[in-house]
């Protein structure tokens, strides 16, 4: 019986000496939390230079200008040949053509896009995550959608194009 209390207070006594050292370290701050102000500029919680944050600002608003006006010529050059996207509406995914052809399908009245993050994947690879609340015209029977998404960019011969687009619905 007593060994078995010696042995509970030197177990005790050794979790004690390992959790100690850990109690004693300060909080790590909290990390930033993206902008949720839909009239904000696109922002990154990460380092990333300020120059490829607004390129990427600029490149992903005029997809979703290109998207909301219908404009095949804008969007198809802003994606890159090999380009594969899903959306929300289960069809599966899409090569280039497809989703050029689609926009006259589109019924996207007006977004609003925040929640932006830029993460770079390498000197010609950059992951672009952020949340879109789309608005449908008034005669839709679903007037709003909140969607996640998630785009790889890529550089090819000196342009960054979209390679691949992926939309999960938000409840």
């Amino acid at each position: 019986m007593r060994g078995c209390f010696i042995f509970a207070w030197i177990v005790g006594l050794t979790c004690l000496l390992l959790v100690l050292p850990l109690l004693a370290q300060p909080p790590a701050p909290p990390s930033a939390a993206p902008s949720k102000i839909a009239s904000s500029p696109l922002s990154s919680g990460a380092s990333v230079d300020p120059k490829l944050k607004d390129m990427f600002d600029a490149k992903i608003r005029a997809e979703w200008e290109a998207l909301k006006n219908k404009d095949k010529k804008t969007y198809a050059e802003l994606l890159d040949d090999d380009y594969q996207g899903v959306e929300v509406d289960g069809r599966g995914e899409r090569n280039k053509i497809q989703s050029v052809n689609d926009l006259a399908e589109q019924n996207t009245f007006n977004y609003t896009l925040w929640g932006y993050k830029l993460i770079p994947l390498g000197p010609d690879a950059v992951l672009a995550i952020y949340e879109s609340t789309l608005q449908f015209p008034p005669t839709a029977q679903v007037r709003y959608s909140r969607v996640l998404i998630s785009e790889v960019w890529v550089q090819r011969a000196g342009q960054w194009k979209e390679l691949h687009y992926q939309e999960t619905h938000v409840k």
